[in-house]
């Protein structure tokens, strides 16, 4: 059985000014966003994507992410928290930021980008799809390093079953932002990347996003401690699995759509 290491949730201080892990994570996922999308246009010259275009694509993306993953976890999880306490709400370095409410926004502010740059809302999805689980699994390191989103209690027989003292008790617990880490993130990032290394028809990409980070966010669910949310408290289906499900309903529709499309 481990202990969560407690790391300092202040990266470095520059004077007053103090960054913190959680905040560093971001710049990472934003970094790799841009290193990995100028990959696929340096070696997809035919695409019709240009350096310039990511440069915007990542300022809208940027604002999706924060103003849509801020909004989500305000109004999803912990709405009477924050209306009780709304000057916390803009108080992100401490984190708190919900994915499903920031794909809405990333989703609103790539339409907004689409129509300003003349190109299909599919199109713009399927290029940034494979570029996203990296940053996901950013993220939930800068959560591993907060201690925060700890897992349920685990038998205490589990090697790597780890006890988080900011739960406020001494129960050994799955560390299940690594599970996210791996799944929702590293593993995501491998299938899309090989997926959509070959042309394949618009949306399908996009749909194989939804349907795996939907799979993988069901499956690790399990063995996180379960967010109040709206709804309440659930152990039998949480927010999180509840908010995967449409997306694994509309990937698999978007999937199979697209392959009709394209042999009709």
């Amino acid at each position: 059985m481990l202990l969560h290491p407690q790391f300092d949730p202040v990266a470095f201080s520059l004077g007053p000014l103090a960054v913190r892990w959680y905040g560093l994570m971001y710049l990472v996922a934003f970094a790799q966003f841009f290193f990995l999308g100028r990959q696929r246009i340096v070696t997809r010259p035919g695409a019709g994507w240009t350096i310039e275009q990511l440069d915007d694509l990542l300022f809208y993306g940027v604002l999706g992410v924060i103003l849509g993953g801020r909004l989500g976890q305000i109004l999803l999880y912990e709405p009477a928290y924050y209306f009780s306490n709304p000057l916390e709400m803009i108080a992100v370095w401490k984190g708190g930021m919900s994915f499903h409410g920031g794909f809405l926004g990333v989703l609103a502010a790539m339409a907004l980008w689409a129509r300003k740059h003349g190109k299909a809302w599919l199109g713009v999805t399927d290029f940034i799809a494979p570029l996203v689980p990296l940053g996901l699994a950013a993220g939930r390191l800068g959560n591993f390093i907060n201690g925060e989103l700890w897992g349920r209690a685990a038998d205490p027989a589990l090697p790597w079953a780890m006890i988080f003292p900011q739960a406020g008790d001494a129960l050994p617990r799955h560390p299940s932002q690594i599970y996210h880490l791996g799944l929702e993130g590293l593993a995501l990032f491998a299938i899309l990347w090989l997926y959509s290394s070959r042309v394949r028809p618009a949306g399908a990409v996009s749909g194989a996003f939804l349907a795996g980070y939907g799979s993988f966010r069901f499956i690790t669910e399990y063995f996180r401690e379960p967010d109040a949310g709206i709804f309440g408290l659930s152990y039998t289906v949480s927010m999180g699995q509840w908010l995967s499900l449409p997306m694994i309903v509309a990937g698999v529709w978007l999937i199979f759509a697209a392959y009709r499309s394209r042999n009709t």
